[in-house]
């Protein structure tokens, strides 16, 4: 399975920059960032020692706030293996032509960024109707959307993934769940009551693999739950590398061992399949 093995959660930034200035969404610079730079030469040679095929990467907002050009710019050096997710300011007038120039650069998804390292969460951009515009425009493009958010955005969520069903909607880092209760986990209860809503797909990074080892709650009994509610073809591992501290390697050879307990057609789902589906140019 090595060889066709898909990171939808990566980030890249840049060495130089005097050509790609920072300039982070809300005023705050993440801390990983300035700390672990990962230029895209860097994720490249850390994806060929990891054995990660390869990677829908996905724009620092907490850097470079709207300004795609640098994911942009970077993944079209390794066509053959990566493809650009980036950020546009969904209130703006024109962000429907926005959309269209960076779709026509190479971008192949959007992410909206809510909070997270940076700053609280903050739902309301997403049922602000003056968004709605932008959910067309990738309606029209067949561009799939990432959203960074907490429990506390899932019913905007509800809303977008009903009143968009041909939109492709990506849960970055599952929503978030509280799992900490262990089996038959409660506390996730609105993450798994959005199983219904064909077009929406969940994201798995280092944060539930790493959630899934504390209190009451376990790999064995959490990521079964999940590929029973989802289906595998409706999950895809991210690696967040390198905001999640340690190599690619490392934090592959994590989630590998947290999807052991799954058989081994959902792990291919999971690890490769479900990302060229939501990303063609990657198939």
């Amino acid at each position: 399975m090595t060889s066709s093995i898909v990171d939808i959660h990566p980030h890249i930034i840049s060495d130089d920059e005097k050509r790609y200035p920072p300039a982070p969404l809300f005023g705050k610079r993440s801390d990983w960032s300035q700390e672990r730079p990962t230029t895209v030469e860097t994720l490249i040679a850390s994806m060929d020692a990891a054995g990660v095929a390869k990677a829908a990467v996905v724009h620092s907002s907490t850097t470079y706030g709207f300004d795609n050009s640098y994911v942009v710019d970077g993944c079209n050096q390794y066509k053959d293996r990566l493809v650009a997710v980036g950020s546009v300011d969904m209130l703006a007038d024109d962000v429907p032509a926005v959309i269209k120039g960076w779709a026509g650069k190479g971008l192949a998804g959007l992410r909206i960024f809510t909070g997270g390292s940076t700053k609280d969460f903050d739902p309301s951009e997403l049922d602000n109707p003056k968004s709605f515009r932008a959910w067309e425009a990738l309606a029209e493009l067949a561009l799939p959307m990432c959203i960074q958010t907490g429990p506390i955005g899932l019913p905007q969520v509800r809303m977008l993934a009903e009143k968009f069903p041909r939109v492709n909607i990506i849960l970055d880092h599952l929503g978030r769940p509280d799992v900490l209760d262990g089996p038959p986990y409660a506390n996730a209860a609105s993450l798994f009551e959005l199983a219904d809503l064909p077009n929406l797909y969940m994201k798995l990074t280092p944060r539930i693999f790493g959630d899934v080892k504390k209190e009451k709650a376990s790999a064995e009994t959490f990521f079964p739950r999940v590929v029973e509610a989802f289906g595998a073809q409706r999950l895809a591992w991210g690696s967040n590398y390198p905001t999640s501290p340690g190599t690619l390697a490392e934090i592959l050879a994590t989630a590998q061992a947290g999807l052991a307990c799954l058989n081994d057609t959902d792990r291919e789902w999971i690890f490769g399949k479900t990302a060229r589906q939501l990303y063609p140019a990657l198939a």
